[in-house]
């Protein structure tokens, strides 16, 4: 694989020729659409031999219920497991099931080897987040168990494979009480022959402050659960300044913090599979920014004849562009950045990786990940 950053005077035919691949191949490859104009500063996947795959990682990816059938028939080919998003439950331990049914989800899984795996998040029956659900069933045996109980009911009848616990904003002096849930829920999990993954905030040191970070210890997380994915993630946010989702030295510091609390061997690196378009200039608490998708992305730097710029500390890439008198600033994942986090993977030997979300279809990673590892079924 080769990755060419297309410059002033490129075009498909003249990139094509120049590695000697097909044409057709690299607009397939990079979902390039009629009629196939490129932007400045935009990077493209080039196959241009065998793969190299060089270690065998296990990947995840989360999905909704909308999911399109054929997005998600395109992506289970390259999941170990599809975390179905999401359960929540009641304080009394009821479970509060998707809007959408997602048994199709686990019959497509099942036809392509992928393991369906149960997400469970902290949402009412009113479909909101409440972080007093979390304390209502940490402190209370009964409601523990029962939803332990349902969870378990739920997995055997719709044919679930693991669960994950993706439980965040836990209140610093629950702490202890969800650590003693988490790790009771896996025992129950595994006596019952499934396996429990836990989403973890990303944190660069056991000091860290904020209700992110403190409700979750790292060592006791990581010993209780068969895995973990680190949220890395979501630095660039909605309502926060413009900025990279997930700039390389953030992760990394993140990464090399965990790997002292938590075996390399039981940790999935997040992915964002996104990006965000803010308005300028920037305001706290007024401006939001749009969630876009990767591909769109580059879409949009073309409809609008924007310059893509790639940030080197970061390693990500941006552009800006005006609509309507209104400066945006955009901030994306293509297969540069993807390449550096993948590397991260390599350099610290975690297990794999986990992808927040697989909504929206970006064939270059998929090919750019089986290029760098073996995926494990």
């Amino acid at each position: 694989m080769e990755i060419h950053v297309v410059m002033e005077g490129d075009d498909i035919d003249s990139i094509a020729a120049v590695y000697g691949v097909d044409v057709w191949q690299l607009i397939y490859d990079n979902q390039i659409i009629y009629p196939y104009r490129l932007a400045v500063g935009q990077a493209l996947l080039v196959q241009t031999g065998a793969r190299s795959p060089q270690r065998s990682i296990y990947v995840s990816g989360y999905a909704y219920p909308f999911i399109s059938r054929w997005v998600l028939q395109q992506t289970l080919p390259f999941l170990s497991d599809l975390p179905i998003f999401s359960y929540g439950f009641t304080a009394e331990g009821e479970l509060v099931p998707p809007l959408l049914d997602e048994r199709w989800m686990i019959r497509e899984a099942v036809r392509y080897g992928t393991e369906a795996v149960l997400t469970l998040t902290p949402l009412g029956p009113d479909g909101r987040f409440n972080n007093s659900l979390i304390s209502a069933v940490v402190y209370n045996e009964y409601a523990a168990d029962s939803l332990i109980s349902n969870l378990l009911e739920t997995m055997r009848e719709k044919g679930y494979r693991g669960l994950d616990i993706d439980f965040e904003y836990i209140l610093p002096d629950d702490r202890n009480a969800f650590t003693a849930f988490v790790q009771k829920t896996a025992e129950a999990m595994r006596a019952a022959g499934y396996w429990l993954s836990i989403a973890l905030a990303p944190k660069s040191s056991s000091e860290q402050r904020g209700l992110l970070y403190e409700g979750k210890d790292y060592r006791a997380l990581g010993e209780a659960a068969d895995h973990v994915l680190l949220m890395t993630y979501e630095w660039g946010y909605t309502y926060g300044p413009p900025m990279a989702v997930a700039p390389l030295p953030q992760v990394r510091d993140v990464v090399e913090y965990a790997v002292t609390e938590i075996p390399a061997s039981k940790i999935n690196l997040g992915i964002p599979n996104y990006g965000y378009d803010w308005p300028l200039p920037y305001e706290r608490g007024v401006t939001r920014a749009q969630t876009l998708g990767n591909v769109q992305a580059v879409q949009l730097a073309i409809a609008r004849g924007a310059a893509i710029e790639f940030d080197e500390t970061a390693r990500s890439p941006y552009f800006n562009y005006v609509e309507d008198g209104t400066e945006h600033e955009v901030w994306f994942e293509d297969v540069r950045s993807l390449q550096a986090k993948f590397g991260l993977i390599t350099d610290y030997e975690l297990r794999g990786c986990g992808y927040w979300q697989i909504m929206q279809w970006f064939r270059a990673n998929w090919l750019l990940l089986r290029d760098n590892f073996y995926i494990l079924k």
